[in-house]
């Protein structure tokens, strides 16, 4: 009878231990609008990774890809502010409504290598924190994007091809851009690409390789112009409420893991393009490397208008990064 009092005494125990373990972990939901193999994608698993090597039986990240969490990159600083998921990754473009300041990195043609926008980071990233602070958000990693291109289904051979042309845009920037340089242009996130795509009511994507090989672009456009227009980036942040819930130890080591992922990150953009030029031409996409000239000069001519506007409402802070990144 002492036997059996013992064990059901042991089991709760056990039991209770076992609830008391569970309520102890923490979880964090952390969306991105893009594919696991898409360099966004790629930082997101890394980041969980880490932070279980770190932090084991602690703290759990549970990515998802593809939009799965039904919201699109635009909608995410609101999401994750509002405590409907706890991270995420988000393309800075699209969040451009929010802050002048999302807008930076994807500004035509003032970071068109990967070294310029390394640098651009590095100097912007107060002025990112700044913004992300403001709405109840902490900035973890930065993702660099390959350099931005169009994707068409007939071949951009000359300025002439641009007239009229239905491409997909991603943010408010590149849309004012290929507008004022005759397109019929629309801004649409990832997650509404392919739907146009397939009604034909686009014909065209501006994306890198990596995006369009990570929503396989080439079933629709068998063609790539690389334009060098920008590197883009995305970033990760999480709800500054759940981060600072976690006792000091663990937020040391969040920022550990987020620091490693970034690192991680603008390692492995080099050479994506040409693992990315590879696999594209594997699935019989016909990529031209330079840019005709003159379609080259019509984006430019355009994109300089749309920088100075950029610069009016963008406050002192993005008019000074703005003038350190012309500097030659």
């Amino acid at each position: 009878m002492k036997k059996i009092v013992y064990y059901s005494v042991l089991a709760g125990f056990l039991s209770s231990f076992g609830t008391l373990s569970a309520r102890a972990q923490t979880v964090w939901s952390m969306p991105t609008e893009y594919p696991a193999t898409a360099m966004p994608g790629e930082g997101v698993t890394t980041f969980a990774e880490a932070i279980a090597k770190r932090l084991p039986g602690k703290l759990v990240i549970k990515p998802s890809y593809n939009a799965e969490s039904g919201f699109k990159s635009a909608d995410l600083p609101g999401a994750v502010a509002g405590g409907k998921v706890q991270a995420a990754d988000a393309f800075s473009g699209a969040m451009g409504k929010l802050d002048p300041a999302f807008e930076l990195a994807s500004l035509p043609f003032l970071a068109s290598t990967l070294e310029d926008a390394r640098r651009l980071a590095g100097e912007a990233r107060p002025y990112y924190e700044k913004a992300l602070a403001a709405r109840g958000l902490k900035l973890l990693y930065t993702t660099p994007w390959p350099p931005s291109g169009i994707w068409s289904k007939a071949p951009v051979a000359n300025a002439d091809a641009l007239n009229k042309l239905a491409i997909r845009t991603y943010d408010a920037n590149s849309l004012a851009v290929f507008k004022a340089a005759g397109a019929d242009a629309a801004n649409l996130s990832f997650k509404d690409v392919m739907p146009r795509l397939k009604d034909g009511s686009i014909v065209a994507v501006l994306s890198s390789g990596d995006g369009g090989a990570g929503r396989k672009l080439w079933e629709y456009l068998p063609n790539f112009t690389a334009v060098n227009y920008a590197v883009p980036l995305s970033f990760a942040f999480v709800q500054r409420e759940a981060f600072e819930a976690l006792p000091e130890a663990d937020r040391k080591a969040v920022m550990e893991a987020a620091q490693e992922t970034e690192a991680r990150q603008w390692k492995a953009i080099e050479g994506r393009l040409e693992r990315n030029y590879a696999t594209m031409r594997a699935n019989g996409v016909a990529i031209v490397t330079a840019a005709p000239a003159d379609v080259s000069a019509r984006l430019r001519t355009a994109a300089s208008a749309v920088i100075d506007a950029w610069a009016a409402k963008a406050g002192d802070d993005g008019k000074a990064i703005l003038a350190k990144a012309r500097k030659p």
